[in-house]
């Protein structure tokens, strides 16, 4: 697990900076593989990094107004297998 920051400027030009843990991936896929295996956690992508963090970090990022998406495995009716993004902000 390493530590993340993720910044904002407002109109205002304020600078706002939110730590979040979190574990990268090179692809979505290993993301979403590793919270199905682990049992814990959701696969997003913050800043175009894949990565699996807490349940809380993640409602923590959304309430802080972090834009992310959320990443799913969806099984098309031929069975084929595609990540889907769920954005948030």
């Amino acid at each position: 697990m390493g530590w993340y920051a993720w910044g904002i400027r407002s109109e205002t030009e304020k600078r706002m900076t939110i730590e979040f843990e979190a574990i990268e991936f090179q692809t979505a896929h290993e993301a979403i593989q590793w919270t199905e295996a682990d049992g814990r956690g959701v696969a997003v992508r913050v800043d175009g990094k894949n990565l699996v963090v807490a349940r809380a970090e993640a409602d923590r990022l959304a309430a802080a107004g972090v834009e992310f998406a959320y990443l799913h495995d969806h099984e098309m009716p031929d069975g084929e297998h595609r990540i889907l993004t769920v954005p948030v902000n």
